[in-house]
């Protein structure tokens, strides 16, 4: 399978190359970068576009390698359910099809699943992110997909919201309120990418954490993704589908 990689000078993107040029059943056919132009002519007959870039241009691109005839797998995050709208109508149009995960890490994935088997079971919940200080948008994708898909839950089991008694909160200490599910985002020199969730009912605790260490950690699931999205034609977002998980 012919792949080109977008955002391919990246910390992702570096590693994405690194992991299609190891893999082989695949071939690395374009690398592109900020400096390139997302066109037919440069994808030199890619099946797959692996997008990792930033928030503010990956719509644009995403877009683009549609118009191109390639099926995208993204890894970039900050997306809303209206532009995902959007990605969905124009797969649809031309016929291709699109994945874009949160994250592609495996025990994240799982953390996010095992969160939402939990969320019905607990009075309170909160939700904390840890990554590198380089990190341009917080709270991370992640976070937001898990306390999205926690509030799903409570909402369905008809739960009333978590108590909290805070009446002043100038500064914000309390975090980010995510449909009723409090975020919290820390930066930090040291750390990748981190999560924990946090339960808890009256006299007991769970935890469920999980870590990357290194990037390597997210290539399994980029490269399932690649190898499976044009199976699912139209927009497919989460790696829990591929890993057969809901």
């Amino acid at each position: 399978m012919k792949v080109a990689v977008v955002g391919a000078r990246g910390r992702m993107g570096s590693s994405v190359v690194e992991a299609v040029n190891n893999a082989a059943d695949l071939e690395l056919v374009a690398a592109l970068d900020a400096d390139s132009e997302l066109n037919e002519e440069n994808l030199h007959g890619a099946e797959v576009a692996v997008e990792f870039t930033v928030p503010s241009v990956t719509d644009g691109n995403v877009h683009r390698l549609l118009d191109a005839g390639v099926n995208v797998v993204v890894g970039t995050t900050g997306w809303t359910p209206e532009r995902l709208g959007e990605v969905e109508r124009h797969a649809k149009e031309v016929g291709k099809s699109v994945f874009i995960a949160p994250n592609f890490s495996i025990s994240a994935v799982l953390v996010m699943h095992f969160s939402k088997q939990a969320a019905a079971c607990f009075e309170s919940v909160e939700v904390i992110e840890l990554h590198h200080p380089n990190k341009v948008d917080a709270p991370s994708g992640t976070a937001l997909t898990t306390a999205q898909g926690i509030a799903e839950v409570r909402k369905a089991a008809g739960m009333t919201p978590c108590p909290d008694a805070t009446e002043n909160d100038p500064m914000g200490a309390r975090g980010a309120d995510v449909e009723g599910v409090r975020v919290h985002a820390v930066r930090l020199r040291g750390l990748n990418a981190h999560e924990e969730v946090v339960f808890g009912n009256p006299g007991e605790q769970l935890i469920l954490r999980q870590d990357s260490f290194d990037r390597a950690s997210f290539m399994p699931g980029v490269l399932l993704a690649v190898r499976k999205v044009a199976q699912h034609p139209g927009l497919t977002f989460g790696l829990d589908s591929l890993l057969e998980l809901s």
